[in-house]
C-alpha cells in the first residue's frame, strides 16, 4: 500500500515588514475605528480600504505620487493600484460609488464612511499634499477631508 504525503502549504510572504508599514497601518485603521466610531478594527480596516481604492482612482499625476508617498505602505498600495478615472465624480457621485463598493449601505452611511477615512489623512499627509489632491477634484471633496470649502474671492 502506498501511502501518499499532502504537500505542506506554504505560508504566503508577507506583504511588508512589521517594522515599517503594518505599525503606521494600524495606526491609520485605529484613527479611522475611533473617528468612525466601529465596533471593530476588522470593520475600521475594510471601510478603510474600500474608500482608500475609491480615491485612488480620481487622484492622479504628481498628487497621487505625492499621497501615496505619505500614507503607510499599505494605503499608498490601495491608492496606486487603481486605474486612473475616465471622468472625474463630484463629492455626492464619489459617496455613491463608495456605497455601491459596500453591500447594502446607503449614501448617507457611506459619506459616513467616506469622512471617516479622509478626514484621517490631514493627521499623515503634509497640508499641501491634501491642497494639492483637493485642487485637483470637483468641489465638494473638501468637506469629506473635514475642511471648509471656501469660494474663491473676486
Amino acid at each position: 500500500m502506498t501511502t501518499m504525503t499532502m504537500p505542506t502549504p506554504r505560508t504566503p510572504a508577507p506583504t511588508s515588514t512589521p517594522t515599517e508599514a503594518s505599525p503606521a497601518w494600524a495606526a491609520l485603521v485605529e484613527a479611522v475605528r475611533e473617528a468612525g466610531q466601529y465596533a471593530t478594527p476588522a470593520e475600521a480596516e475594510r471601510i478603510t480600504r474600500t474608500v482608500l481604492s475609491a480615491l485612488g482612482g480620481h487622484v492622479t499625476g504628481e498628487e497621487r505620487v505625492a499621497l501615496a508617498h505619505s500614507l503607510p505602505h499599505e494605503a499608498a498600495r490601495l491608492i496606486a493600484a487603481e486605474i486612473p478615472a475616465t471622468h472625474p465624480l463630484t463629492a455626492a457621485e464619489f459617496v455613491d460609488s463608495v456605497a455601491a463598493r459596500l453591500e447594502d449601505t446607503p449614501p448617507a452611511t457611506a459619506r459616513w464612511h467616506v469622512s471617516s477615512v479622509l478626514t484621517t489623512l490631514p493627521r499623515l499627509v503634509p497640508d499641501e499634499v491634501i491642497d494639492d489632491v483637493l485642487t485637483q477634484l470637483p468641489p465638494g471633496y473638501a468637506l469629506l477631508f473635514g475642511r471648509a470649502e471656501l469660494a474663491p474671492t473676486l
